[in-house]
């Protein structure tokens, strides 16, 4: 700490810079042709959550009967290789509230 009650700057690094290509938490994803959400990535892993298709049966008395699944939890790797379908390259900075109300 400086004595002389000047406040110095502490650097400033986003994760996005360093890793461009590392899953980030609501990526949505395919797996093996199925939709999936990250919903938590760690320096390892990433957990995924995959939609599974709903299932159809026939009843005794003969009604067909649909009923969504529950989704699957797959971990992956957080540096996978996959294809991220709501990733944006670069976002355009909005402007604040009072310069939109300017124009």
């Amino acid at each position: 700490m400086s004595t002389n009650g000047e406040q110095t700057e502490l650097p400033v690094w986003s994760l996005a810079v360093r890793h461009p290509f590392r899953l980030r938490v609501n990526d949505y994803v395919l797996i093996e042709g199925r939709l999936g959400r990250v919903i938590r990535v760690t320096e390892s892993a990433a957990v995924v959550l995959v939609n599974r298709p709903p299932r159809q049966f026939t009843t005794r008395f003969d009604r067909p009967v649909w009923f969504r699944q529950p989704p699957i939890i797959v971990r992956i790797s957080a540096n996978a290789e996959i294809d991220i379908l709501n990733r944006k390259t670069c976002r355009p900075k909005r402007g604040s509230k009072r310069e939109r109300r300017r124009r």
